[in-house]
């Protein structure tokens, strides 16, 4: 049941992205031919899933799993996303945004 909630919740996601995008990395749990078909039919993204080696033990860095570390970690450093203080998820995701713009602005 936990496999079919996640695969829900990727597609909403997925409906309200752009475009512009042609390639999404995913983790083991979004793994799935019926999700994976999907994507390529319908916005016809290469769906590719990173999966641990079989053989590892302990922390392993996955390939492309740092860009999404490195991001929430940049967002810690805003003071209003490093606790959950808002209780409407539209403020949340305003303050995403404007965490974001200051990430970008202070890149030029």
């Amino acid at each position: 049941a936990m496999k079919l909630l996640e695969h829900i919740k990727a597609v909403k996601c997925l409906r309200k992205l752009c475009r512009r995008i042609k390639l999404v990395w995913v983790d083991g749990g979004y793994r799935g031919e019926e999700l994976s078909n999907w994507v390529n039919e319908v916005w016809g993204w290469i769906w590719q899933v990173v999966l641990r080696s079989d053989n590892a033990k302990g922390f392993i860095l996955l390939p492309r799993r740092w860009v999404v570390e490195r991001t929430f970690a940049w967002f810690n450093h805003a003071r209003r996303l490093s606790k959950d203080y808002e209780f409407n998820p539209t403020h949340s995701q305003s303050m995403v945004y404007i965490a974001s713009i200051r990430i970008m602005m202070n890149r030029f």
